[in-house]
């Protein structure tokens, strides 16, 4: 039976909800920002050495800045559930027939008649109190807890690996027609992203695959705008 059940999750994509978030962000960030850096500082008229020590600059700094953020921000969120664990924990002790009550109130709400409700209070309580206030009242089960160290793998590995490929363009194609490149390769490699990232989660690959491409025209746009402005200004 339990070999059953594992089974029907599988088929599911929420599980993958935390990690898959982190990794498209960060893929996301990479592709996007280390583009736009390049496509900013390609516009200005700098040289190609300039434009490639930007590009490795921008990769490493943000890089460590993306799994630093992830983690941080991650934390702050575990430190919130460890927090209000530790109250649920205390007011268990305290009050238990009031916690009962608020457990059976919840279960009311979710559409039992009182008596079930209140049996099923009862039940929960006796086989685990504590997990069952943290899953009903709380919120917080496997799924959506907070895990800094994975967030912040996930989403730093990622954007070194997006913000490797518009390094590559620098690398192997010419200053002419570099903004262009640039541009062409990025818009590319997001729509990879963002179709792969639906395609795992389950979602419209279409509709992933305008959004990112949307918003990386318009990111990308503005920033060679701000290159070209600076670089008439020199």
């Amino acid at each position: 039976m339990p070999e059953k059940i594992d089974e029907y999750l599988a088929k599911h994509y929420i599980h993958r909800s935390n990690w898959l978030r982190a990794a498209v962000l960060g893929a996301n960030d990479g592709i996007l920002s280390i583009a736009s850096l390049t496509i900013g500082v390609a516009s200005a008229g700098s040289s190609k050495e300039s434009i490639v020590v930007a590009t490795v600059a921008g990769l490493v700094a943000g890089a460590i800045s993306m799994a630093a953020g992830e983690y941080v921000s991650v934390s702050s969120q575990t430190d919130i559930e460890k927090a209000d664990i530790a109250r649920e924990k205390q007011e268990l002790k305290d009050m238990p027939e009031i916690e009962m009550q608020r457990l059976a109130e919840i279960y009311v709400q979710r559409g039992l008649s009182k008596n079930t409700a209140q049996l099923v209070a009862e039940e929960l309580t006796k086989h685990d109190a504590l997990g069952s206030h943290i899953r009903d009242e709380l919120g917080i089960n496997d799924i959506s807890q907070a895990k800094p160290l994975q967030a912040a793998v996930a989403s730093g590995t990622s954007f070194t690996i997006g913000g490797f490929m518009p390094l590559l363009v620098v690398m192997f194609f010419s200053i002419d027609q570099l903004t262009f490149y640039l541009y062409g390769f990025s818009i590319a490699f997001l729509v990879l992203l963002g179709g792969l990232a639906a395609k795992v989660g389950g979602s419209s690959v279409l509709k992933a695959v305008i959004r990112i491409t949307f918003w990386g025209t318009a990111t990308m746009g503005l920033t060679a705008a701000v290159g070209h402005l600076f670089g008439a200004n020199l």
